[in-house]
């Protein structure tokens, strides 16, 4: 099993290109398969989660290739409805082959997926939303069964909680529906915002992007088109923060600033210098030790949970104390127990967690929980001194492209070893 060895201490400084958003990724190629004709997306970030779900798509028949960043799908050869456990329980966006199976070919069998064990993720949400447009489904032996006969029917779509999955999968569904649907309390992320532009380009009418209603007419097919996946606000964070906490200077590029404006935010009460370009982010520490920073985590447009791990790793070797609230996932603090392993000074209390700020860390053997948990370990190693030993890296190279190449690019002491 590879894990990574990185020596602290580094001042990072550098330039690091952005690559396409994992979480923009995954629902623009569930998307693939309402199109009735060949379609191509490039800037597709080389990951782990994005190969699963190609290979999945594959095994409905599609004929899908996947070559440099670009991505070509077409569905004119696709046989079956059915997307099996052993790919599924991997990852889970999976599940949003759901609503475009049913939309389109009017039944889907989906095993219920796996992921990253950060709490509870039903998919309950999605379910009840296709109820709402017609789909009778059946959940049996771990295995979600839908159907309609002819199409699905246009409706109001409530969710009693903003899910993300539950907006991308119900958004798909129902521009194949006959009749209009209205999605209330939608999730507002730039990635949803992202596929429904991919939609609009295939021949989809949805209204109110960025808000918490959409409006979706259903027309009678979605033709392909080219896309590119937006830029990947976390991934541009997470090197922004590698910046942070080891008092260097890194400039992200191929990136939007406008994806990221309360991370930003953060940053700069840190006491960074935050500039920006149109396409690119530069943080300076100027050598400074960062002041901790209090935050909680909440539904775009406010702080995202993705990101509240590595803040807290920025916050662990920051001026003063801070408190972190995570509201939208309950088992969210497991890298708390490791990153005190190397010194961290974090109690935690139910949702809360008080940092109060060290001067040094300590390398110590560690072990990543889940993705974004991964990329804390990695700043934190990077601010520590000594070696320290990362285990169970699988979660990182779900969410992260070429991520030693990139960090070893501004300056990090890295690499990648077996065993």
């Amino acid at each position: 099993m590879d894990k990574f060895l990185i020596q602290g201490g580094q001042k990072l400084e550098g330039e690091v290109r952005i690559s396409g958003a994992k979480n923009a990724a995954l629902p623009l190629l569930a998307a693939t398969i309402l199109a009735d004709s060949p379609i191509r997306i490039s800037n597709m970030p080389n990951l782990r989660d994005v190969n699963t779900l190609v290979k999945l798509i594959a095994g409905l028949g599609v004929a899908i290739e996947y070559a440099g960043d670009t991505v070509t799908a077409d569905t004119s050869t696709l046989n079956n409805q059915f997307a099996p456990y052993d790919l599924v329980k991997t990852m889970r966006a999976s599940i949003l082959v759901l609503g475009p199976l049913v939309a389109r070919y009017g039944e889907a069998k989906v095993s219920l997926p796996g992921g990253c064990a950060i709490g509870s993720r039903p998919v309950d949400q999605h379910l009840k939303a296709l109820e709402a447009l017609g789909a009778h489904i059946e959940v049996e032996n771990g295995y979600v069964h839908a159907k309609v006969d002819g199409r699905l029917k246009g409706g109001e779509v409530i969710f009693d909680m903003v899910t993300v999955g539950g907006t991308e999968n119900i958004l798909m569904a129902a521009t194949l529906a006959d009749g209009v649907t209205t999605i209330r309390n939608a999730a507002r992320e730039p990635e949803i915002t992202d596929l429904a532009n991919m939609l609009i380009k295939m021949g989809a009418k949805i209204e109110g992007l960025d808000t918490d209603t959409l409006v979706v007419t259903g027309v009678e097919s979605l033709h392909g088109c080219d896309y590119a996946v937006v830029a990947d606000r976390i991934e541009t964070g997470s090197y922004l923060a590698a910046a942070a906490i080891t008092g260097g200077r890194v400039r992200t590029t191929h990136t939007d600033p406008a994806l990221l404006e309360c991370i930003l935010d953060k940053f700069e009460e840190m006491g960074a210098e935050v500039t920006r370009g149109e396409d690119w982010i530069e943080l300076d520490m100027q050598g400074k030790r960062p002041k901790a920073v209090s935050f909680r985590t909440l539904p775009h447009p406010d702080f995202p949970t993705d990101m509240q791990a590595q803040i807290m790793a920025v916050n662990a070797i920051g001026r003063g104390f801070a408190t972190i609230s995570e509201t939208i996932f309950e088992n969210r603090f497991m890298h708390v127990p490791e990153l005190s392993r190397m010194g961290a000074n974090i109690q935690v209390e139910g949702n809360d967690a008080v940092v109060t700020g060290v001067e040094k860390l300590s390398a110590a053997p560690v072990m990543a929980t889940d993705l974004r948990a991964s990329f804390s370990l990695v700043l934190a190693a990077l601010a520590a001194e000594g070696e320290t030993l990362i285990d169970r890296i699988y979660h990182i190279d779900r969410g992260y492209e070429h991520i030693e190449a990139k960090l070893q690019g501004i300056g990090a002491k890295i690499k990648r070893v077996s065993g």
